[in-house]
């Protein structure tokens, strides 16, 4: 399989070497620059498999980036690494189809770990990346459940939530490790923005009398599914 193209924007030099060389250790191949006028110009040369943006560039910024890559790429994945980590900041790379947003400070294992999450098994090769359970399919890649004639749309935060208990029907996946993995941290606030996504992702399973999600109290989430 070829290496993994990214293109990478950050006017914090010193920082940005170190990220680029952790990553090209990993087998990527990095792409590196230093504002946002500089990214747009490297896109159409470099071809890459994913973007990763800080938000504070000159020329323009990560948001202004994003948004024009979008306009021209519906399927390259965006990752913002920004040390605006306020709600509306999240938001707004969300609203842009930012695939995902990590706020600095954070350990370069971890901006591994969501990587080869994004891209497993050959994914990026897929322009759709379904996921049949029950009697519904998850369309991962533009956050659609499909039940037969029904079709609900869910947000990206529910959709990230949905795969990991996809991925793990019939088993107990932590709490602590979804907070991990889609919030970044297992905060206070974040977990109660959990409880209130799992309730959001069962009324958008309504549709399908064979799937639920159990709860087990400050212990985890479990995807069950009927048999036919």
């Amino acid at each position: 399989m070829k290496p993994l193209r990214i293109l990478f924007a950050d006017d914090d030099l010193k920082y940005s070497v170190l990220l680029k060389r952790f990553l090209e250790k990993e087998g990527y191949e990095v792409t590196y620059v230093g504002n946002g006028q500089l990214a747009m110009e490297q896109f159409s040369v470099v071809k890459p498999n994913l973007v990763l943006l800080d938000i504070n560039m000159p020329e323009l910024n990560g948001f202004e980036v994003a948004e024009r890559i979008r306009l021209i790429d519906k399927q390259v994945l965006i990752f913002f690494l920004s040390d605006r980590s306020d709600k509306s900041d999240r938001l707004q790379g969300f609203q842009l189809k930012a695939n995902d947003y990590l706020a600095k400070p954070f350990f370069p294992e971890e901006l591994i770990a969501r990587i080869q999450e994004r891209f497993e098994a050959n994914n990026l090769c897929s322009e759709d990346e379904l996921y049949p359970f029950g009697q519904s399919v998850f369309n991962f890649s533009t956050n659609e459940i499909r039940n037969g004639n029904s079709k609900v749309v869910i947000t990206s935060r529910q959709a990230e939530l949905l795969r990991i208990l996809i991925k793990n029907e019939g088993k107990l996946v932590d709490r602590e490790a979804l907070l991990t993995s889609v919030w970044g941290n297992a905060s206070y606030a974040n977990s109660l923005a959990l409880n209130v996504q799992i309730t959001y992702l069962r009324k958008a399973l309504k549709n399908d009398s064979t799937v639920k999600i159990d709860s087990l109290m400050k212990k985890g989430y479990m995807l069950k599914v009927k048999a036919d």
